[in-house]
């Protein structure tokens, strides 16, 4: 059973940066499509960004500010986020599924397994 656990949220001022990291235990990671959503209270989980392979997506709101990367030593997928907006304040999740799956990549139902979460908050 795959297990996820993430860290690196926390509170900064917009403008800021945070890294948050995912470590992943129990699968073989290298064949992992990867991903992060957040959330925030009554809303959907929503797609931030993913990495299969090395092929990478983000939404809209995201691209040119956030960068999600992985290590397959380290079984570990980053998201550096910069220049963060208020907007940006959710909880963070991790996702994972075999890349072999054909499936998309921006619905949470596309998704096997997920971390926690992480707060991540922005003050304006």
């Amino acid at each position: 059973q795959i297990q996820l656990v993430e860290s690196g949220g926390g509170s900064v001022q917009a403008g800021g940066s945070l890294r948050l990291s995912c470590a992943a235990s129990g699968g073989t990671f290298s064949g992992s499509t990867m991903a992060w959503f957040r959330q925030t209270p009554g809303k959907e989980r929503e797609f931030v960004a993913a990495i299969r392979w090395s092929v990478t997506s983000y939404t809209d709101s995201v691209k040119g500010r956030f960068t999600i990367s992985r290590d397959n030593a380290k079984n570990t997928v980053y998201l550096q986020m910069n220049s963060l907006k208020p907007e940006d304040t959710a909880i963070y999740y991790c996702a994972e599924r075999p890349t072999i799956k054909a499936m998309g990549l921006t619905s949470p139902h596309d998704y096997d397994h997920w971390g926690q979460g992480t707060q991540v908050t922005v003050s304006s």
